[in-house]
């Protein structure tokens, strides 16, 4: 099933105009809604992006709040109201937003300033219309306990792995959440946190931040390379508590392939068991040189392989 999902899609390349219906045609089931992270078509931040997705056949964009403290961009009214010119004019919505790259760098578990760029996503997330944030944890953002450079120590003594935690770290970001959450809820914006944790680990920090706008953001290229087992994590976090998903393969930028780890036909079927209904966003490129073709199909692969 894995190697020919991948090979299905394949297919669709050489014909992808006449495979793929058009926006305007009524679709004979759900529309599966299929978006690419800024990062990953180009430099993040800027709304010129929007006609690349367009001709690349996306459906949405997911929009970097920004990249350092000196350059955050979204505060700025004229690039919200050009996002929003160019997002009609193409056809682009904005699924969410992304405090990635400057979370990864200022840490919310251990620097106060950076709450701030978390309300700064909140607020540009909802003058966009994006129903989502992505706060990112990694890097020096990472919630497992180290103990020394890229090194964590996995408690699990079965197939999936299971980390010791960074204690003190946690209790600061659900702190910080806590006082957020109400904002987010407020703007009708969900608080997505991407990281290292495992389902129930995660399960448990929601809990900590108690607010119904704290939610997953998955990652099933992330989660798969962690050791975990992303289908059942899929189920055991339920459409309830996933916002939106991550689609990348960090085995091979060509997904559903059989040289990928990521078993993308299970995680399709988890994601149907649980009714899961949210943005798939691409976080991959294609190969080099090969953006369009590539991200074309991988949109086409996607609206197979979940729809």
């Amino acid at each position: 099933m894995h190697r020919r999902t991948f090979l299905q899609a394949a297919a669709l390349l050489p014909a992808l105009g006449a495979a793929l219906p058009s926006r305007s045609a009524a679709p004979s089931r759900p529309a599966v809604r299929v978006g690419m992270c800024d990062w990953n078509l180009g430099p993040p931040c800027s709304p010129e992006l929007i006609p690349k997705a367009e001709a690349a056949r996306l459906g949405g964009l997911q929009v970097s709040i920004g990249t350092n403290p000196r350059r955050i961009p979204l505060r700025e009214p004229a690039v919200r109201r050009r996002y929003r010119e160019l997002g009609r004019r193409h056809g682009i919505a904005f699924p969410s937003v992304a405090a990635g790259q400057i979370l990864n760098e200022i840490p919310l578990k251990s620097e106060p300033q950076s709450a701030v760029y978390v309300i700064d996503a909140v607020e540009a997330a909802a003058a966009l219309g994006a129903g989502n944030v992505l706060l990112a944890f990694f890097n020096d953002g990472d919630l497992r306990r180290a103990s020394g450079p890229n090194q964590y120590t996995n408690l699990s003594e079965g197939p999936y792995a299971s980390y010791a935690l960074d204690e003190a770290g946690l209790e600061r970001v659900a702190a910080a959440l806590r006082q957020v959450a109400p904002r987010a809820e407020d703007a009708g914006v969900i608080l997505g946190i991407e990281s290292t944790l495992t389902a129930e680990q995660h399960l448990a920090l929601l809990e900590a931040i108690g607010s119904p706008a704290a939610q997953v953001y998955y990652d099933v290229g992330n989660a798969t390379a962690y050791g975990y087992d992303a289908p059942a994590e899929i189920r055991r976090l339920g459409a309830a508590r996933i916002c939106q998903i991550h689609l990348k393969d960090w085995k091979t930028p060509l997904l559903g392939s059989p040289e990928g780890e990521v078993n993308f036909a299970a995680v399709a079927e988890a994601c149907r068991d649980i009714g899961y209904e949210g943005w798939f966003v691409l976080e991959t490129s294609g190969r080099e040189g090969r953006f369009a073709e590539d991200t074309a199909g991988h949109v086409a692969w996607a609206q197979q392989l979940f729809g």
